[in-house]
């Protein structure tokens, strides 16, 4: 009888075995289907167990030669960059220069500039005397003169490609903003607009000052826009603000084409580009097919694209200054979609509703020593366990 009772307890801990076992593997099964690996992982060949049997390099010129062709070889764990350009067939084709022609300087003519500043630093005796002391101070605004008049505008056209601006406003072309914009919203420099900056859309909330150098007798046209913002085509713009004819630089006796419209990034979208471009213009143009009634609060009506916007001009107009800002959601886009757009507001992310907790009993028997804090106000908790 007791030779029984083992042999049938050990068939049934042999069955819970295998039953376990079975559905170990049922359920790893499908998740291998699901998830095919991609390819080999790199140096998924080597031996790890025995290291010593690897092949050395010997010398640096060896192992410089073998990472060469190392990183020649296709992959398909390489960078992200190098599947972008695989895959976008447009890469590496030459875009258009629709800008104003850039005429560099000679480079006899910086290098004698250049000697004739440092031979005017050294005869200064009180720059000496101020560097010697160490009470020298170079005022931030000729630096950021001399950079503008340099290398700035390249600087610019480089953070512009890297931000995308070219590619979702101008497909397949490109300029260099030679005239600097300064664009600000209000009086210190923190709501000031530099190139992809971040600023809440409370900051940018009021209509900016906007300003640039320009000669008495030409004419600019100023466009805000926002590529990341259309709730209905990707591929299309939300026109924010666009003035026209403005004449020498002061923007207030431009023509209002299109009033201004404060920021409204939905929530649960992330950080949208607003896009400030300025134009130069050969002479006046008639915008009549491009102004909007004012004032305007209809989404359908400020659907945009710039580079239509640029095809019906541009033989009269040429891109010539630019800046943006990063805006992500914050409370104040609430009231902007139900004022002044009237309408609901979109919202692409869940919002988690408050937790919920019980009416607080009054003698909470039973209950684990933190229950108090539950129904405090304060951040200040009371150290116990659940």
């Amino acid at each position: 009888m007791a030779l029984r009772r083992l042999c049938s307890a050990s068939l049934r801990a042999w069955t819970d075995l295998g039953v376990r076992d079975v559905r170990m593997i049922s359920t790893t099964a499908p998740l291998c289907r699901r998830s095919p690996p991609l390819g080999p992982l790199p140096n998924e060949h080597l031996d790890l167990e025995d290291l010593e049997s690897l092949e050395k390099y010997r010398s640096f010129t060896r192992y410089l030669r073998q990472a060469e062709e190392a990183k020649d070889t296709p992959a398909w764990w390489k960078t992200y960059r190098g599947h972008v350009e695989t895959a976008d067939p447009e890469h590496g084709v030459e875009r258009v220069d629709i800008g104003l022609p850039y005429c560099r300087p000679r480079r006899t003519t910086e290098a004698r500039e250049r000697k004739r500043v440092m031979k005017e630093n050294k005869d200064n005796m009180e720059l000496e005397r101020a560097a010697r002391l160490r009470t020298f101070k170079i005022p931030l605004e000729r630096v950021q003169d001399t950079w503008e008049r340099t290398g700035g505008p390249f600087h610019v056209q480089r953070l512009a490609d890297h931000y995308g601006v070219f590619r979702d406003l101008f497909p397949m072309a490109i300029f260099l903003p030679q005239v600097p914009l300064r664009v600000s919203y209000g009086q210190d420099a923190g709501g000031q607009v530099h190139y992809g900056n971040r600023l809440t859309p409370t900051e940018a909330a009021s209509v900016p000052q906007v300003s640039f150098e320009a000669e008495d007798d030409s004419l600019w046209t100023l466009l805000l826009t926002c590529p990341d913002e259309h709730l209905v085509d990707g591929e299309a713009e939300y026109l924010h603000w666009l003035v026209g004819n403005i004449p020498a630089g002061a923007v207030q006796a431009g023509e209002e084409l299109c009033h201004f419209l404060p920021p409204f990034p939905s929530k649960g979208t992330g950080f949208h580009r607003y896009i400030y471009i300025l134009f130069k213009q050969e002479a006046l143009i008639d915008f009549g097919p491009d102004s909007r009634p004012s004032p305007c609060h209809s989404l359908v009506d400020r659907s945009f694209k710039t580079v239509d916007f640029y095809r019906r001009h541009q033989d009269a107009m040429t891109p010539a200054g630019l800046a943006f800002f990063q805006c992500q959601w914050d409370e104040s886009v609430s009231a902007t979609f139900h004022d002044t757009l009237n309408m609901r507001e979109p919202v692409f992310e869940f919002v988690r509703p408050p937790v919920y907790h019980p009416p607080q009993a009054k003698f909470p028997h039973g209950q684990p020593l933190r229950y108090l804090d539950r129904y405090r106000d304060g951040k200040q908790h009371s150290y116990g366990i659940y």
